[in-house]
């Protein structure tokens, strides 16, 4: 049986649909002061397998509450075999300290989780891998990429277009999607000219005269978008396009990032946003179908 939570409803629908799985009928309300409220409508046999899906981005607090909720109450239904799903795992980055007497909040997020008694998570493109480590019951990391390349594929009017990550750390993702696709990738690096002197440029594949789409796991407030999308239509790319696998889109980002030269801004439904025109549904749902 699958759980929606109000993150992630119609994701969690197709989800459904696709394993031929029944999705629970719940009622979510928010009170006057902001508090929420969470029922489950249907019975659920003690010993049914329930897979809840609930993204908790912003409000990170709210949703993730939400889930807390969900899971203590099917405690009280007394359901053992619970899994969640959560394509967006709120509180995630920030996986170890970096000043003293800090608050790890991944490590924060994972204890209360495990301690709710979920038997296994899943989430999509944690920002580090590491994360998974934090916790004591199995973690699966999945990857989006394989759905942006077949969005690209089927979407795109250049079959060949130059996959670039705006840096080192999203290399991996521009390599797998453009292995899919057959093309080539690519990052930027900052070269020094001199002392005094920085140069941003990608690695080794002139952009000039070539469709290039950039490629990160977060886009956040943009600027790294923004800076990327200005380097390459300096060196002479025809058309840049950008998506990311989850779209946190922090205020006016999206018009910073057109305003930029972006012909599109797409991204995958681990968040709710305008631009999610991505699902990651088969991806979660073939996965499930492993575990069964």
């Amino acid at each position: 049986m699958i759980i929606g939570g109000s993150a992630s409803q119609s994701l969690a629908a197709e989800v459904a649909k696709q394993l031929d799985e029944k999705l629970c009928t719940v009622e979510i309300k928010k009170f006057p002061d902001g508090e929420k409220y969470f029922r489950i409508k249907d019975e659920i046999p003690e010993d049914e397998k329930v897979v809840i899906i609930q993204s908790t981005g912003y409000p990170q607090d709210e949703n993730m509450m939400e889930l807390f909720f969900i899971l203590d109450t099917l405690s009280d239904m007394n359901i053992e075999d619970i899994t969640v799903v959560s394509p967006y795992l709120g509180y995630s980055r920030q996986e170890r300290r970096f000043k003293e007497v800090e608050c790890i909040s991944a490590k924060a997020t994972a204890k209360l989780i495990q301690s709710m008694g979920v038997k296994h998570l899943i989430s999509i493109n944690l920002h580090e891998e590491s994360i998974c480590d934090l916790y004591d019951i199995p973690v699966d990391n999945l990857s989006a990429m394989p759905s942006i390349a077949e969005y690209i594929r089927n979407n795109h009017d250049d079959k060949k277009p130059v996959i670039l990550a705006p840096d080192k750390g999203a290399e991996n993702f521009a390599k797998e999607i453009a292995e899919i696709l057959d093309t080539d990738y690519d990052y930027l690096e900052k070269v020094r000219l001199s002392p005094e002197v920085v140069k941003t440029k990608t690695k080794s594949i002139s952009v000039e005269n070539r469709s290039v789409i950039i490629v990160d796991d977060i886009i956040s407030t943009g600027g790294t978008i923004v800076n990327a999308i200005d380097i390459l239509k300096k060196q002479g790319a025809k058309k840049v396009d950008v998506v990311c696998v989850h779209p946190v889109l922090v205020g006016d980002a999206i018009l910073k990032i057109s305003a930029a030269g972006a012909s599109s801004v797409k991204a995958t439904n681990t968040l709710i946003s305008e631009v999610a025109s991505i699902s990651v549904g088969k991806t979660i749902a073939d996965h499930l179908k492993t575990l069964q």
